[in-house]
Formats: structure tokens, C-alpha cells, sequence
């Protein structure tokens, strides 16, 4: 079993019909959870030039969770199924 990042991408103002999408799907993959993860607020870019404000907005990334799989494949089959608002990001996070 492998554990994988899975980056929200994506916002637009919560409605109670999202809150309840996002709420099934975290019961479905409850027994998945490593770390069901938080939702981002402003953000910054920081580079060794220059630091960027990140509103929360459609191109930005917004929340996190952290899930076992058996593969990448299936992450991405979970990660289809999210309720995303743009999209899911999925990296399969190294044994250290």
C-alpha cells in the first residue's frame, strides 16, 4: 500500500450541495485516510526574486488529504471521483 497527496485545485463559494458532495466522498474513502487533510485560505508564492499573494480562485490550490492506495492507478480512479471544483493533483508521496 502506497500513500498519495492528493492536492485540491480550485475554488468558488461553498454551498450546502457541495458541503454534502464533499462530505459523501469523505465517507466513502473514510478507511483511506491518512490525514483527511484541511482547506487553504491566501496563500504566497515565494521565490528567491519574489514573494505573490494566492487568493483563493479557480488556478489555485485550495485543500489537501493524504490517502493509502494500492497503486497510482487506483489514486487517480479515487481522485476521479472527488466533487473537485477544477481539479485533483495526485503525487504518490516517497518512502522515506
Amino acid at each position: 500500500m502506497s500513500t498519495y497527496l492528493f492536492l485540491y485545485k480550485g475554488y468558488t463559494t461553498p454551498t450546502p450541495e457541495i458541503g454534502a458532495a464533499w462530505s459523501a466522498w469523505f465517507a466513502d474513502h473514510g478507511h483511506r485516510m491518512v490525514d483527511s487533510g484541511n482547506p487553504m485560505s491566501q496563500g504566497a508564492e515565494v521565490t528567491r526574486d519574489a514573494v505573490e499573494t494566492i487568493a483563493p480562485g479557480l488556478e489555485s490550490f485550495t485543500g489537501y488529504s493524504i490517502l493509502t492506495a494500492e497503486s497510482m492507478d487506483e489514486a487517480v480512479e479515487i481522485a476521479k471521483t472527488n466533487p473537485m471544483i477544477t481539479s485533483v493533483v495526485v503525487y504518490e508521496l516517497a518512502k522515506m
